[in-house]
């Protein structure tokens, strides 16, 4: 599970650049969700989910873990079991508790950062993205969307389960091609709170015993 995690935080939710030559597809209905979700999340000043993150194969999840998920703005922090990231809106650290590691890295254009609602931006450009109906997610009555590469990038699909009266993504589902599954699955949503100033700061000095290494 350790190293399954270490994957995701480092990027195993990686989408490749992809340019609009090829013919995406986009369902209207789908895009209207989607659209509706990412303006309810960008109208607050800062959003909290608490998460369950599970992983598998096959797509059977096998494994779950909690996680805990703020984020204001573009900045963000993620915390899943011992492993934690930032993101203070210029560069991602990666904190590995257990091996006593920083790794500090600029985002790239090849790669999409990690978070809970990283694909309501990123279908835009390099996703087929269709309407499956509803589906009932732990009780609740939801939109499903199926999310499908527009360029090979590791992945198979992507669902996204939205709770359209709420405009609030409940769960997601990551297949890839070599059979893995990671699915956020998300408990608790909580918005506009009165966060730490320093919440999305990383402090050098808390990690004096870490090997940190800048990309």
């Amino acid at each position: 599970m350790k190293n399954i995690i270490s994957k995701v935080i480092l990027g195993s939710f990686v989408v490749g650049a992809v340019g609009m030559a090829n013919a995406q597809k986009i369902d209207a209905k789908a895009k209207k969700i989607l659209d509706d979700v990412t303006a309810n999340y960008n109208s607050k000043k800062n959003s909290y989910f608490k998460f369950s993150f599970g992983s598998g194969l096959n797509g059977q999840v096998n494994k779950t873990e909690p996680g805990i998920y703020y984020t204001a703005g573009d900045k963000y922090k993620l915390k899943i079991m011992d492993t934690e990231q930032i993101f203070d809106g210029n560069k991602i650290y990666n904190i590995n508790a257990d091996d006593m590691e920083v790794t500090i890295a600029k985002p790239n254009g090849n790669s999409a950062m990690f978070s809970p609602i990283n694909y309501l931006t990123t279908y835009r450009n390099e996703y087929n993205v269709t309407y499956n109906g509803k589906k009932t997610v732990n009780g609740v009555n939801t939109d499903f969307i199926k999310l499908t590469p527009v360029k090979a990038n590791g992945i198979q699909f992507v669902y996204i389960f939205v709770d359209s009266a709420k405009k609030q993504m409940v769960k997601l589902e990551q297949h890839g091609n070599n059979k893995d599954v990671a699915v956020i699955a998300i408990k608790e949503y909580k918005e506009n709170q009165d966060l730490d100033p320093n919440m999305f700061v990383f402090d050098k000095n808390k990690f004096k015993n870490y090997v940190i290494t800048e990309l």
